[in-house]
């Protein structure tokens, strides 16, 4: 085929070399603002924006960022080649328990020794030096960010959005401030959400123990606990309505062992009667039932544990000792008081603080919440309008919601995080909150808005000092986006930047459905009316080579920057297409060795085509049919990647663009192009390489932009438009069956010691090569090709046969040796599935054939999927 060499452009010369390409492009990026969002759209159509999860400003990036963060650059980068224009920010959630736990750390401090402000500029301090850190980390990774539209969680611009969330809630009647039972954290000293929780194994006991009545129609009850410290905040007992066991006890007084005091028993449905004597006792708080007994019964308060955990004076002698500390030093009381009638060992799940791993407590306190319970409807509503890749995470969605126990509380007793914007008034507890032109607004040193309270007239006020929950303000990063805020003119909400809302993208792991995305639907559909996402987007974890959960505990994590200083990012990229979506997967380093491989595959096929097509040649009127064929092909494969990126099978879209690149363009058709004289060939290696490129832009960035840029005039690959197919046609069974019989010479040359260029007299074919007989002969130096209209005589013997021994030997035995020198002699047969050998009949599990196709004709065979070979 004809050449045309290019003086005005350097070639692909020598190895590729990723430690130099892949830095020089990142920089280069970012200074050219390659991804910045150009906001030049009229068409909110052809915009594609992304709600990226800001990462948790509390240690360094893992594996979990690295493929997490991958996958929504797949998304990213190929929208922004297919509709125009991409919204892809970065965000840092650095305000919440996680940066005050980081801070503590770093720093050797305890919070609580600092004045407020002072400890939350430390917070600050500590937070910049990680941020700059997971900025470089995800700038080496090409995750394709626009770096021009960053935020903080703990910024006082998001501060301002996060009071004028909780203000519009709360003129909405969606939040209120309650004292009550609340769930709380004695490591963290603070209340916590429901979603916050989650069971951990614990070895515990149950321990039964006797109450003696009072007044009654026996002297003594048992009951049996995994929890006798809480017996000081003893309240009650409780018995079911219809347990005949139990149904002289209602009515009667029970006096609490070790401490003394007396408490009634009540009936109550709730008792559940498979359980025990049939007889629990109440305290506040041990759990949920607890809570709903004193709530329905108007019990009193009894505080036996305080907010670090630790026994109150409620608790006489046992006051100052830890939870666990009491626990063992009360059952041995008892047991000497003769109270405890039996004591066993188990294992079972509580509920603990997902932060910390803190078992909970339950404590009476004022609190915040946002009401969720009486819209549970509308929410499992507003997430089926969303899409869901995969579909069955919507079912983690659902069950989450269904399973709502509490209102969403949000207030947090911390120092690092967003402050209320609400001062009380000191007489009668009024809520007076800030004036929406003023935020942000710290209470604890601005003074409220009014002289006066609404409430009484009052005029001294009391500040709020607890901080809003940090998911409280993670959960409205769609409105921090797109810039919602409140118009003091028009009164009313609106978007700086409305095209970008809805999102069109909520990428994140499986494990914060319950936090991050159902907040956010919660908060955004009660400030727009709408759900905040067209789609959402759910990866899985990465585990272990065993598929365990990585945990420094445990010694197994694997360190990002030690698998970037190993292999290329373009490596790791295709590693993290290799996992349907959705799926948790453990990390193993073959598709780490396979995409590195991959680079060199297409570098060097690429300095191929380099060599073999000139810069710029023309389509010819009429395309050779292996060239159209190509193009055909080629143009399928187009259709199929496309849809796979449309649905989000990342997976899918990167194995069927590597097995066609690989097999179908590398190994088959650039063969034949070094053998074709078609004007055409030209055409079609330039045309189907430069749309390769764009194919594999959103996996391999670096490697794409570095060939594109060198070997086409067209700026960025990134910001090139993505391939549609041409509409080129071709009889692609037959083409596809023409590969093979090339593929099958190719190894039948090879098997024989031929060279590729070494000539053949004659090759008869059977199959369906319609058109492609001149490709065919070209490709493989065939001097006379033949089309056979019948298929050869090809016959099946029998060369072999394996036993499974494991299951042969045991059956018989010293046989075995007879068996086999039958097999080895030819003297078996086989009728009807069954192996008749040495005189025993072996069934078809037990054995395996060894097969082999033959010819008896003149020359050589190979048979292919579709065609049959003669070489003569």
């Amino acid at each position: 085929m004809s050449t045309q060499d290019s003086e005005e452009r350097p070639a692909l010369d020598g190895e590729y070399d990723p430690d130099e390409v892949e830095p020089t492009w990142q920089q280069r990026w970012l200074d050219e603002e390659t991804y910045a969002y150009r906001e030049e759209a009229e068409d909110p159509n052809t915009i594609y924006s992304i709600d990226t999860p800001p990462p948790t400003v509390s240690g360094s990036l893992h594996m979990g960022h690295l493929y997490g963060s991958t996958l929504q650059d797949f998304a990213a980068r190929y929208h922004r080649m297919a509709d125009g224009d991409v919204f892809f920010p970065f965000g840092y959630d650095d305000n919440g328990i996680a940066s005050e736990r980081l801070t503590e750390r770093e720093l050797g401090i305890n919070h609580g020794d600092y004045e407020r402000h002072e400890f939350q500029e430390l917070c600050r301090e500590v937070c910049r030096e990680y941020e700059a850190d997971f900025t470089e980390e995800m700038q080496s990774l090409a995750v394709s960010i626009d770096w021009n539209h960053t935020y903080k969680t703990i910024a006082p611009d998001v501060q301002r959005l996060s009071q004028l969330s909780f203000i519009d809630l709360y003129e909405q009647g969606r939040e209120y401030r309650e004292r009550a039972p609340a769930i709380w954290c004695p490591d963290c000293e603070t209340a916590i959400s429901q979603v916050e929780t989650e069971d951990a194994e614990r070895d515990a006991h149950f321990n039964d123990i006797t109450f003696d009545l009072v007044d009654g129609p026996r002297e003594s009850v048992t009951i049996s606990t995994t929890r006798p410290e809480l017996l000081p905040a003893c309240v009650a007992m409780f018995v079911h309505p219809d347990d005949e066991r139990t149904d002289d006890l209602p009515g009667a007084t029970a006096r609490v062992p070790l401490f003394g005091h007396e408490v009634p028993v009540y009936e109550d449905e709730r008792v559940d009667m498979e359980k025990g004597t049939g007889v629990v006792m109440c305290c506040t708080f041990g759990d949920q039932t607890d809570i709903e007994w004193y709530q329905a019964h108007d019990l009193p308060l009894r505080v036996a544990i305080d907010e670090s955990g630790t026994l109150t004076e409620e608790a006489g002698e046992y006051a100052g000792m830890s939870t666990h500390e009491a626990r063992e030093a009360i059952v041995e009381d008892l047991d000497a008081a003769d109270h405890l009638e039996s004591r066993e060992a188990i294992s079972h799940d509580v509920q603990v603080h997902e932060r910390c791993e803190t078992d909970i407590e339950f404590r009476v306190t004022d609190q915040w919440y946002v009401k969720v319970l009486d819209k549970t409807d509308e929410y499992l509503e507003a997430g089926r309008e969303m899409d869901w890749y995969p579909k069955k995470m919507f079912t983690r969605y659902e069950h989450w919601v269904e399973g709502l126990e509490w209102d969403w509380c949000i207030s947090r007793q911390r120092d690092s995080g967003i402050p209320f914007p609400v001062w009380y008034c000191e007489a009668c507890d009024e809520p007076v909150v800030a004036e929406k032109a003023d935020l942000p607004v710290d209470p604890l040193s601005d003074e409220p808005t009014v002289d006066a309270c609404p409430a009484c007239g009052h005029d001294e006020f009391v500040a709020e000092e607890d901080v809003f929950d940090t998911w409280a303000t993670s959960s409205l990063t769609p409105l921090i986006n797109a810039g919602w805020d409140y118009d003091e003119e028009t009164g009313e909400y609106a978007f700086e930047h409305p095209e970008l809302y809805q999102f069109d993208l909520r990428p994140q792991g499986h494990d914060i459905i319950s936090f991050w995305l159902f907040h956010t639907v919660v908060k955004c559909y009660e400030h727009t009316g709408e759900v905040p996402f067209d789609a959402v987007m759910i990866n899985g974890h990465v585990l272990d080579e065993n598929r365990e959960k990585m945990s420094k505990s445990k010694g197994n994590v694997v360190e990002p920057q030690a698998v970037l200083e190993e292999y290329p990012v373009d490596a790791t990229r295709y590693w993290a297409a290799g996992t349907a979506v959705g799926d948790d997967f453990p990390f193993k380093e073959n598709d780490l060795v396979t995409g590195e491989k991959l680079l060199q595959k297409l570098w060097n096929a690429s300095k191929l085509v380099d060599t073999l097509a000139g810069d710029s040649p023309t389509e010819p009127a009429e395309l050779a049919p292996m060239d159209e064929w190509l193009l055909a092909s080629l143009d399928e494969l187009t259709r199929e990647v496309t849809d796979h990126f449309e649905a989000y099978e990342f997976a899918k879209a990167r194995d069927r663009l590597r097995s066609f690149f690989w097999h179908t363009f590398c190994d088959d058709y650039l063969e034949i192009a070094k053998q074709s004289d078609a004007d055409s060939t030209a055409y079609a290696l330039r045309t189907a390489h430069e749309r390769f490129l764009r194919l594999f832009a959103p996996f391999l960035p670096h490697i794409t932009e570095e060939i594109y840029r060198t070997m086409y005039d067209g700026g960025s690959v990134h910001r090139a438009d993505w391939p549609a197919p041409a509409g080129y046609e071709a009889d692609r069974e037959a083409g596809e069956t023409a590969l093979e019989v090339i593929a099958a010479l190719r190894g039948y040359k090879t098997d024989n010691g031929l060279a590729l260029n070494a000539p053949l007299g004659e090759v008869a074919v059977y199959g369906d090569v319609d058109g492609f007989e001149e490709a065919i002969a070209g490709a493989m130096h065939v001097e006379e090709l033949v089309r056979l209209d019948e298929a050869p005589a090809l016959s099946t013997e029998i060369v072999g046969v394996d036993l499974d021994y494991a299951t042969v030997g045991p059956e018989y035995g010293s046989k075995v040796g007879d068996i086999d020198a039958a097999i080895e002699a030819g003297e078996f047969a086989v009728s009807n599935g069954k192996l008749h050998v040495a005189d025993e009949v072996l069934d078809p599990e037990l054995f395996e054939l060894e097969e082999e196709r033959t010819y008896a004709g003149e020359g050589d065979f190979v048979e292919t999927d579709n065609a049959v070979v003669i070489v003569r």
